[in-house]
């Protein structure tokens, strides 16, 4: 019997398809010192007893310490924590530099901004095929509820919202709830859907190009230089994944690497210009029964919202 291959790739691509939140564990090594990764692998496994679990790669620098941890700190980030989910995905360097935390159970770090944080007692650890998986019992805990989660979806950084409960077409769009039928928040969600919901099967299915690869190959045909740390934070996906969207990219010889920098190759920027005709053909169409006026005052005061201090 022949076996089909796996391919690890689009595996990872099949679990992008199911949102997490992003978390960053946190420990103290034998010497004392803060211990930290982003992992969004955590997950809750029962009310009573307070139980949660999460996984680290067995290949992880900091295995070994979790492993043997006796306690543990889960940091749930909030929308404004990507930098901080970057720093503690990385390696080599001073994850704790700059970073405002105070010591929990055994010294676990509890850092500051955080949409939920939960201390915990190591339960029991369990092999889990390339990682392990450990489990917690929950000590202490607390939220704010005031914080948006910070979340992660088909390889990219995401936020969460309340979904419009399907009203998204037009004929569907009125709730009978005069104000929620009138309140910009609902109205912009609703609009966000409906213009999500009909451009990615065209990026998908016209031009094999995921919203990831897509926004990757926006940003390098403005300016076509980058190292990949300074993409993955203008296109909100970690390293990890945005090297996968990278190694796409380069397979399909739609970039290139020239010194550790990217470029997009004449071919990218040919798959760009597609890319740009069929989001230009979308809005169009998105924006027909709006005139010219109407749509300039649209973006001017999206743009005036987005620029807006908080």
């Amino acid at each position: 019997m022949t076996e089909t291959k796996f391919d690890k790739r689009d595996f990872r691509t099949a679990l992008g398809q199911f949102p997490t939140g992003v978390t960053v564990i946190t420990t103290v090594d034998e010497n004392g010192s803060p211990i930290g990764c982003t992992a969004s692998s955590f997950n809750s496994v029962s009310i009573d007893p307070a139980l949660v679990l999460w996984s680290i790669d067995k290949g992880a620098f900091s295995k070994s310490i979790f492993e043997s941890a006796e306690y543990f700190a889960i940091n749930v980030l909030s929308e404004n924590q990507v930098e901080i989910s970057n720093k503690f995905a990385g390696r080599g360097e001073d994850k704790f530099k700059d970073v405002s935390f105070s010591k929990g159970l055994g010294g676990a770090p509890l850092l500051t901004g955080c949409g939920a944080q939960f201390e915990c007692k190591t339960w029991k650890v369990y092999e889990g095929g390339d990682h392990l998986i450990i489990v917690g019992e929950v000590l202490k805990y607390k939220h704010d509820d005031s914080l948006t989660p910070l979340a992660f979806s088909r390889g990219s950084y995401a936020i969460t919202s309340a979904h419009p409960s399907g009203n998204v077409q037009r004929e569907q769009a009125e709730t009978g709830n005069e104000f929620l039928d009138n309140y910009l928040l609902y109205l912009m969600n609703s609009a966000i859907s409906k213009y999500r919901q009909d451009l990615y099967p065209k990026l998908i299915d016209g031009c094999d190009v995921t919203p990831e690869q897509w926004r990757v190959v926006t940003i390098l045909s403005n300016t076509p230089v980058h190292t990949l740390k300074t993409l993955s934070i203008l296109a909100m996906q970690p390293l990890e994944d945005l090297s996968e969207s990278v190694d796409t990219l380069k397979e399909r010889g739609a970039l290139t690497v020239i010194d550790d920098k990217l470029v997009l190759t004449d071919g990218g920027m040919a798959l760009q210009k597609s890319l740009l005709e069929v989001a230009a053909q979308h809005e169009e169409h998105m924006l027909s029964d709006l005139s010219s006026e109407q749509t300039n005052v649209l973006k001017t005061a999206l743009k005036s919202i987005i620029e807006m201090e908080s």
